[in-house]
């Protein structure tokens, strides 16, 4: 099967850690890697931020990323990007008229109206996956949600246009029905972990001597609760707080994040307690999520929410925020601790628990492990996304109503 994938400001080649490289181009890639393994022909059409980048670069044994010229070659936030995506979908179009792919996946929302713009001289089927819906952001964020302001309109407009939706979460779905989606054409595929990388076999990052650590891996962008982590640490003493994400630790003075989140640290009295080791390398994370009495996760919203899955792979204990898919992926109890978002002091309670109870760290972390293990592997991702495609392959657009069913 010849699979596009759109992911029009989240390249799988990406560096992580910046404001906009996270989840997304985690999920693409890995997607799109463990696809070809299984006999796919991939290609990945990303914006190109870059002058100096290749047409096309081989990811991976059948995989092809190619960067798609749309607006200018440089880094530009994504909020930014709507006025391109008509380019990005001519170009699309023009590629897809000389060589139509089987099934078009589209990631995001201006990742689907530029695969959908292009249909209109291919017939080939739309599968789209939002990764974040523009309703939930704006709910959270209210004045500070950056998005274009037809973001909600042209949200809509793909929910009625696209032949399928790949929600990654349960909680997705439900914001989807209530947008008018069809249920018939809605499955639920979560993301995936690499189990190769992320295992509880593996050195551990060194610690301080006589602290207890907490660890976060995230991007710095104010909702995903990191000021909210460092207000629990003054009330638990004797641990320390490691922060890994944003710019590389060279640039982090001049990040207007990790400015206000260390402020935050020296205010609250916990500034010798906290370490901001800005981007690190990726083979980095797993030594230091097994290096945690615990690692925290509490974003005000997240769509779906990698690391936690990530750190059950380690045998880490999990304490998330009730949100999105850690609704799904954290069992409350058995592999990690949920708290309410936004609530320093629940935090510190079940923060507390969890630091003070060697045997509950352990039973969270071995049960972690195994619901990773059992039920979040990429190739089991891989294999249902293809089940959807070819439910897809070969039905007129519009046409698949009731295929495949949750």
């Amino acid at each position: 099967m010849k699979v596009a994938m759109v992911s029009e400001h989240a390249s799988p080649l990406a560096a992580l850690g910046g404001v906009d490289a996270g989840g997304q181009n985690v999920h693409v890639a890995a997607l799109a890697t463990e696809m070809a393994t299984l006999g796919s022909e991939v290609t990945i059409y990303t914006r190109r931020d870059d002058p100096d980048l290749p047409c096309r670069v081989a990811m991976a044994p059948g995989v092809v990323v190619e960067h798609v010229p749309a607006g200018p070659p440089s880094q530009l936030s994504k909020d930014l990007l709507l006025p391109y995506m008509d380019e990005f979908a001519a170009h699309l179009g023009r590629a897809w008229s000389a060589l139509p792919p089987d099934v078009v996946h589209s990631h995001f929302w201006m990742s689907g109206r530029a695969a959908l713009g292009a249909r209109r001289v291919s017939s080939v089927p739309v599968v789209q996956t939002f990764h974040a819906l523009g309703v939930v952001k704006r709910r959270n964020q209210g004045a500070k949600d950056t998005s274009p302001p037809q973001r909600l309109e042209e949200e809509n407009r793909i929910i009625r246009r696209a032949d399928w939706i790949i929600s990654t979460c349960s909680d997705e779905v439900f914001e989807l029905k209530r947008l008018g989606a069809d249920a018939g054409r809605v499955s639920v595929v979560p993301c995936g972990v690499d189990l190769d990388l992320f295992s509880p076999d593996g050195p551990a990052a060194p610690r301080r001597q006589g602290l207890r650590r907490l660890v976060v891996v995230s991007r710095l962008v104010e909702r995903k609760g990191i000021g909210n982590v460092i207000s629990a640490l003054a009330h638990l003493p004797d641990t320390e707080l490691v922060i890994a994400g944003g710019p590389a630790i060279g640039h982090l003075s001049q990040d207007p994040e990790a400015q206000r989140l260390r402020a935050l640290a020296a205010t609250t009295g916990v500034a010798d307690r906290v370490t901001f080791l800005g981007q690190i390398e990726r083979k980095r994370v797993p030594p230091l999520l097994r290096s945690a009495d615990a690692v925290v996760c509490v974003p005000w919203y997240e769509p779906f929410g990698i690391v936690p899955l990530e750190a059950m792979a380690c045998a880490a204990p999990v304490v998330a925020s009730a949100v999105g898919g850690m609704i799904d992926t954290v069992v409350d109890g058995v592999t990690g601790v949920h708290v309410p978002p936004r609530d320093p002091q629940a935090l510190v309670e079940a923060l507390g628990r969890v630091l003070n109870n060697e045997d509950l760290r352990k039973s969270l972390g071995t049960n972690g492990a195994r619901r990773a293990r059992e039920r979040y592997a990429w190739r089991s991702v891989a294999q249902a996304t293809l089940q959807v495609y070819r439910q897809l392959w070969g039905a007129p657009a519009q046409e698949t109503k009731g295929a495949v069913r949750r």
